[in-house]
């Protein structure tokens, strides 16, 4: 999938949410249309039963029509935050159907805490953001933040490193996260 289709999958889901949020039953159709793959893979690859997978993601749907409304783009992307009550409520039945069984291959086969594929790309898409933030910085500046924030330098030592006064290096760092504050905002 494009970069391109990735962002109007993700455009989409979020009116589709916000639309939920208002109560449009249309919306979660769509919801449902745009992710049920996702949601029950999650589920079933946590319960291993596809019946109880199947009455997981009945809930998880319901979950997401009541939730809707909480749903905050700038905190995730409608498909993390959807697939994160899908794998909580698939634990929580996990937990429920079997507090005292749970042995060794139950606990191998749950999922890995590592972040989703889907966090990758917006860990990706927010790293390149950043760097084409960077690109447009006047060189000077650029020099400056790498060396603080990439090198771990002070400001004193980065105006040691690049022989200039500290007032400056405060004065170029400033403006340097003005402009990387509009650029990352647009």
């Amino acid at each position: 999938m494009s970069q391109v289709d990735q962002e109007e999958q993700r455009s989409a889901l979020v009116g589709a949410l916000h639309a939920a949020a208002s109560g449009d039953p249309e919306a979660l159709t769509d919801i449902f249309e745009r992710t049920n793959g996702k949601l029950f893979g999650i589920c079933m690859r946590i319960l291993r039963n596809r019946e109880l997978a199947e009455d997981v993601v009945q809930e998880v749907y319901i979950k997401i029509w009541r939730k809707a409304g909480r749903y905050q783009e700038d905190k995730a992307s409608p498909m993390t935050w959807m697939a994160t009550i899908a794998r909580n409520s698939a634990i929580d039945v996990l937990r429920r159907k079997q507090p005292a069984q749970v042995g060794d291959e139950v606990l191998a086969n749950l999922p890995d805490p590592a972040p989703l594929s889907d966090q990758h790309i917006e860990a990706d898409q927010l790293k390149n953001r950043i760097e084409d933030c960077l690109g447009e910085l006047d060189a000077k500046y650029r020099e400056c933040i790498r060396h603080a924030y990439f090198e771990g330098l002070s400001y004193s030592q980065v105006a040691t490193k690049v022989d200039r006064p500290l007032g400056t290096i405060k004065g170029w760092m400033r403006r340097a996260f003005i402009s990387l504050r509009d650029c990352l905002d647009v």
